[in-house]
């Protein structure tokens, strides 16, 4: 459940200011996640509301085009799709404008969460980026996850912290409030030593209990990843690639991770093939263009060779 846009890209480097063309895309961290997934043969159903304009059809065909369930998506008058608009520079950085004010997704109330939407659904998966849009979207998903723990329905959840949304007290009070209803937590190590004030080890672990989060996942770039599980850590290394873009690189982790996991793999192959869906998105540039198809990750972890002709 979240945002989406159209993110433009520069033609060319430098400030926004001297650049005359784009290549539009689409992006959103939920809606990623959501492609993510179906790329993996997940069935995926995304939460949202879209612009009644070009761009918001652009997102909802490119979307359902996926394989992406979107019968609880609506297009809204009156509210423009939002975009997203990235510059960059001559050594590579870059900076990420945002336009949405009038977001269609403000549209949306906590009484248009039912429990219809939730049949068939094993996991539900929230990130701090809806979160920090407007603060009524805090009452939305408390209506999220109080309908997931009546039906018994795992949560997973992503702090995705974004600065230029909200303030880090802000992120930290709402996010201390949906830990007790989450499963599964999925964070970088830097976020979480943003949230709690610590990355070490023992005192992750005496977090997770207190929240009784089963599955406590830790994103490292590359240095890989870790999982605080039935009282132990287990860790596994990053795969050995040349990074092109990173972006969506987190979004596509937690798809494979929630992949893995619904799969029945083991702590230490979840982690692999995790580290396997980061690693494929970094090498092809855009938010969403790298995630990867099922047999291409499961070649990428079993170092098959391609016959290219």
């Amino acid at each position: 459940m979240g945002d989406a846009m159209i993110t433009l890209n520069p033609a060319t480097t430098g400030p926004l200011r001297f650049v005359a063309n784009f290549e539009r895309k689409v992006g959103g961290a939920e809606l990623n996640f959501a492609i993510g997934c179906a790329r993996l043969d997940l069935r995926s159903k995304w939460i949202s509301r879209l612009g009644k304009d070009e761009f918001g059809r652009v997102i909802y065909n490119f979307a359902k085009g996926e394989g992406v369930d979107m019968s609880d998506v609506a297009y809204v008058e009156g509210h423009p799709t939002s975009l997203n608009i990235k510059e960059i520079r001559e050594d590579g950085s870059g900076k990420t404008f945002y336009y949405r004010y009038n977001s269609p997704v403000l549209t949306m109330e906590p009484e248009d969460i039912t429990g219809e939407m939730f049949k068939d659904i094993h996991i539900v998966h929230l990130t701090g980026v809806f979160m920090a849009i407007d603060r009524k979207n805090l009452d939305i998903v408390h209506r999220v996850l109080s309908i997931a723990k009546e039906k018994g329905i795992l949560v997973s959840f992503d702090p995705n912290i974004r600065l230029k949304l909200w303030s880090i007290e802000d992120a930290r009070a709402a996010y201390h409030d949906v830990f007790p209803y989450v499963d599964i937590l999925l964070t970088g190590r830097d976020e979480i030593k943003s949230i709690i004030g610590t990355d070490d080890d023992k005192e992750l672990a005496d977090f997770a209990q207190r929240y009784s989060i089963s599955q406590l996942v830790i994103k490292d770039g590359g240095e890989g990843s870790a999982l605080y599980i039935d009282g132990q850590w287990v860790r596994k290394e990053a795969f050995s690639i040349i990074p092109v873009d990173t972006v969506g690189a987190g979004d596509g982790f937690d798809a494979g991770y929630l992949y893995s996991f619904l799969h029945g793999f083991g702590p230490e192959k979840r982690l692999e093939f995790a580290n396997a869906v980061g690693a494929l998105v970094t090498t092809v540039s855009g938010d969403n263009e790298g995630l990867p198809l099922l047999e291409e990750v499961l070649s990428f972890v079993n170092q098959e060779a391609v016959v290219e002709r």
